[in-house]
């Protein structure tokens, strides 16, 4: 979540760069040029980590308070259980009693009328009472195993929540420190942490492949892209950046055909290609105007 906000803020951040530097009154609008002169005299970071770190932390304390919330849960329902337990186990030595009370009543009026002598009836209600003793222990027994599988298993399912937020919180402070490295091979290195943690991460795989392109390795980043791209078809960055890599070892069509993937899934990679410099032999390439340039295209057949 935190990796989401990210860009908002940076944006925000900027924003206000731009017009604390460019003295804009609240009539004017920001134009592309401001924006690029604006980059270009900017002396002061767009953002620091105190944002970063207090959103990891107020992320932290938020799902330490759901994991709370859910323990307390679990406990009350426990609790409404072994009452709801206890009240059945009354009530049904209560019913034996009762029932106990009635057979030795209706064995009197036997005696009586001559059916049965009282030691007999005396040895069939005793009889008769253990066994269903028996048959409610047992069965209250099964009961009792029954709440304690659930209690461990939800107590298993908290320990596995507990270690997935400290792996969570070890990867964002990783993400954090990728992002303020300025070294492509500290960025590989905070990446390779991340697989490390998790393997399956397709994000860490698509920003490794980008910093492996910074570093003139392309088929090493084709391999990662690969790879990313068998976890999550519908990755858009990843589709982009095979596409770099496609284009720097030259398979113009390899390169244009996957571009295209990455802009079906968003339209921003458009943009993105008209400026990468990954895609500069390709600048008079037909295919890649097409895709990249429509507008100019269809003002060209006019």
């Amino acid at each position: 979540m935190i990796k989401y906000l990210l860009p908002f803020l940076l944006m925000m951040a900027f924003t206000g760069t731009l017009y604390g530097q460019d003295n804009l009154g609240p009539e004017e609008e920001l134009t592309e040029e401001d924006l690029e002169e604006s980059i270009k005299t900017l002396e002061e970071p767009m953002y620091t980590p105190f944002v970063e770190l207090y959103l990891l932390e107020e992320t932290k304390a938020l799902r330490k308070e759901m994991m709370n919330t859910r323990a307390e849960l679990i406990e009350k329902v426990v609790d409404k259980e072994l009452s709801v337990a206890d009240k059945t186990m009354s009530y049904a030595t209560d019913t034996v009693t009762y029932f106990f009370y009635l057979i030795a009543g209706a064995t009197s009026i036997l005696v009586v009328i001559g059916w049965n002598s009282i030691r007999d009836m005396r040895n069939q209600l005793t009889t008769l009472a253990e066994k269903r003793v028996n048959e409610l222990v047992v069965e209250y027994e099964n009961r009792l195993e029954f709440i304690e599988d659930q209690l461990r298993q939800k107590s298993d399912i908290i320990q596995q929540n507990q270690a997935e937020i400290e792996r969570t919180n070890e990867v964002h402070s990783l993400w954090l420190k990728a992002s303020q490295e300025t070294s492509q091979q500290n960025k590989i290195s905070a990446y390779d942490t991340i697989l490390d943690l998790r393997p399956d991460d397709v994000e860490a795989l698509s920003y490794k492949a980008d910093a492996v392109l910074e570093m003139q390795e392309p088929l090493w980043a084709i391999s990662l892209c690969q790879r990313a791209l068998k976890l999550a078809p519908d990755n858009g960055h990843a589709h982009y950046q095979l596409a770099c890599a496609y284009a720097e070892i030259g398979r113009w069509e390899d390169a244009v055909s996957t571009l295209q993937k990455a802009i079906v899934i968003s339209e921003a990679y458009r943009d993105d290609a008209s400026v990468d410099v990954s895609f500069q032999q390709l600048r008079d390439h037909e295919s890649f105007r097409t895709l990249v340039y429509p507008d100019q295209d269809d003002g060209a057949e006019t």
